[in-house]
C-alpha cells in the first residue's frame, strides 16, 4: 500500500469531523454537493484521527466511571500506587494531547474541504453550514441525553467561526492559533485573581460583622456571591468536596431521568459561558493551528521523513519532561483548583501542543516507513468512522457505569478502567475495517451525511466480479 492512499473500501468518503467535499455536477456543469471519493482521501489524516480518537477514551473513561473530581485528582479514584501510575501515564501521553490533535485535525478538514471545492469551482458555504448545524444538533443530543462530556457541540461552535478564516495564509493561521492559545493566560489568571479578591472581601466582611461593624453594601453583595455561588466551585472545603462527591455517586447510580436532569444545567453552562471563557481559546486555537499545518502539508505526510523525525524527537524530548514536571507539581499541590488557577494550568495547556506534535511526527513517520501496515490501516478505519466510534464510547461506557445499566459507577479503579479502554480499542480496531469493507459510512456518519444533503445516502457497497478489489 503506497503512502497517501487508503485501501479502496468505498466509493464514498465516510470520514466525519474532517473534509466533506463537493463532487458530481448537475446539468449545465454546475457543481453540486456530494460526498468525496475515496481516491481523494489522505490516509495519514485518517490514521492520525483514529489514533487521537482512541487516545481520547483513555481520558474520558475516568469521566464515565467516576465523579468529576476524579478526572484531575487521581487520589480521589482509588488513590493507590497503581492508580497513580496509570494517571501518570495518561497525563504524559493522553491528557489534553489527544483533544489537541483531534481539534487540529478538525481545522485541517476544513482546509481539505475548501481546497477541493475551489478545485471544482463549487461553493462550500451551503454544505458546510448544514454540516455544522447538524453537528450542533447531534452534540446537543449527545450532551443532554447521553453524556455530559460531549465535545461535538464545542466543535460545531468553533466551526461557525473557522469558516471565515479558511483562505488565510498558513503562517497567519498559525499565528492566530497561537494568539488564541496565549489568550488562556489572562483568562485563567484573571479567574484566579477574581477568586482571590472575592475571598479577601468575604474574610473582611466576616471580620467586620464579628466586630459589630456594618460592611458596605457592595462588600456584602460580593461576599454573598462568593459564599452562596462561587466558593464551592473555585475552592470547595473538604466538607463541600465530600458532599459533591456523594451527590454524584447517588445521582449516577440512579435512574436515567434523574441523571438527565442533574447534568442539564452543567451542560448548558459549558456550551455557553464555558465556550466564551475558554472553550474557543483552547479548541478553536488548536483548530487554527491545524488549518495552518494542513496547508503546510504536515498532516498529509507531504514533508520529508527527516521533518517528522525531528517533530517526534522535539515533541517528546521537550513535551514529556515538561509533563513530568507538571505531574510532580500537581502532586505537590495536592491537585487543588487553586494551583491550576494560579498558573499550574499552563503546563498542560501549552505542553499538550508540543507532545501532540510528537505524536504527529511518530505516526506519520511510521506510515511513511511502511511499518506496521496492518495497525495503521486499522487506525485509519477507526478515523474514517470517528463520529460512530466516539458515540459508541459514550453509549457503551454509560451503560456499563450508570445506574440504568450495569451500575459500576465509582467502583472500578484506574487499572480496571484502563483494561476496559484496551478492550474497546481492540474491538474498534477489529470492527471498523470490517464494517467499511461492507458499508460506505459508519452509521452515525451515514445519518449526518443524509441530513446534510437532505436525502438518504447509499449505504452498502455494491461490488461485482469486474470491479472487486483484492486487498491484503
Amino acid at each position: 500500500m503506497s503512502f497517501g492512499t487508503q485501501p479502496p473500501a468505498s466509493e464514498f468518503d465516510p470520514t466525519v469531523l474532517d473534509d466533506e467535499s463537493l463532487g458530481a455536477e448537475v446539468g449545465g456543469g454546475q457543481p453540486r454537493p456530494a460526498p468525496v471519493g475515496a481516491s481523494d482521501r489522505l490516509f495519514s489524516v485518517d490514521a492520525l484521527r483514529g489514533f487521537a480518537l482512541l487516545g481520547i477514551l483513555a481520558m474520558n473513561i475516568v469521566g464515565f466511571g467516576w465523579p468529576g473530581a476524579a478526572y484531575s485528582d487521581p487520589t480521589r479514584a482509588g488513590g493507590g500506587t497503581v492508580d497513580l501510575a496509570v494517571w501518570f501515564v495518561n497525563h504524559l501521553l493522553f491528557d489534553g494531547k489527544m483533544m489537541t490533535l483531534f481539534s487540529m485535525l478538525f481545522g485541517a478538514g476544513l482546509v481539505m474541504m475548501n481546497d477541493r471545492a475551489e478545485a471544482r469551482g463549487a461553493s462550500l458555504r451551503g454544505v458546510y453550514f448544514r454540516r455544522i448545524f447538524w453537528l450542533l444538533v447531534i452534540g446537543a443530543i449527545h450532551g443532554y441525553l447521553i453524556w455530559d462530556g460531549d465535545v461535538l457541540f464545542l466543535y460545531a461552535e468553533c466551526g461557525l467561526v473557522l469558516y471565515f478564516f479558511r483562505n488565510l495564509r498558513p503562517r497567519t493561521l498559525i499565528a492566530i492559533g497561537l494568539a488564541l492559545t496565549l489568550g488562556l493566560v489572562p483568562v485563567v489568571l484573571g479567574l484566579g485573581a477574581a477568586a482571590d479578591a472575592l475571598k479577601r472581601v468575604s474574610v473582611r466582611v466576616d471580620a467586620q460583622i464579628a466586630a459589630g461593624e456594618t460592611p458596605s453594601k457592595l462588600d456584602k453583595r460580593l461576599r454573598d456571591l462568593w459564599v452562596d455561588d462561587l466558593q464551592e466551585e473555585f475552592t470547595p472545603s473538604p466538607e463541600q468536596q465530600t458532599k459533591q462527591w456523594n451527590e454524584e455517586l447517588e445521582v449516577y447510580r440512579g435512574g436515567y431521568l434523574g441523571i438527565v436532569k442533574h447534568r442539564a444545567w452543567d451542560v448548558l453552562i459549558v456550551q455557553t459561558i464555558g465556550f466564551l471563557l475558554g472553550g474557543f481559546l483552547f479548541a478553536g486555537g488548536r483548530m487554527f493551528l491545524g488549518m495552518g499545518l494542513m496547508k503546510l502539508g504536515v498532516f498529509g505526510g507531504e514533508r520529508s521523513p527527516r521533518f517528522y523525525a525531528w517533530a517526534a524527537a522535539l515533541g517528546y524530548g521537550i513535551g514529556l519532561p515538561l509533563m513530568v514536571v507538571d505531574a510532580v507539581e500537581q502532586f505537590r499541590h495536592g491537585f487543588k483548583d487553586e494551583y491550576f488557577l494560579h498558573g499550574g494550568e499552563f503546563y498542560n495547556a501549552f505542553g499538550s501542543l508540543v507532545v501532540a506534535m510528537g505524536h504527529v511526527g511518530l505516526v506519520v513517520l511510521i506510515i511513511k516507513s511502511g511499518a506496521l501496515v496492518g495497525l495503521t490501516r486499522r487506525l485509519a478505519a477507526v478515523g474514517r468512522m470517528a463520529l460512530s466510534n466516539y458515540l459508541t464510547h459514550s453509549i457503551v461506557c454509560t451503560t456499563l457505569f450508570y445506574g440504568y445499566g450495569f451500575g459500576l459507577y465509582g467502583q472500578v479503579d484506574r487499572l480496571g478502567l484502563a483494561a476496559i479502554v484496551l478492550v474497546i480499542w481492540i474491538f474498534q480496531l477489529v470492527v471498523s475495517p470490517l464494517w467499511l469493507d461492507r458499508f460506505r459510512f459508519g452509521p452515525a456518519e451515514w445519518l449526518w451525511r443524509s441530513l446534510t444533503y437532505g436525502k438518504l445516502q447509499p449505504m452498502r457497497i455494491e461490488t461485482s466480479p469486474a470491479t472487486a478489489v483484492v486487498t491484503d
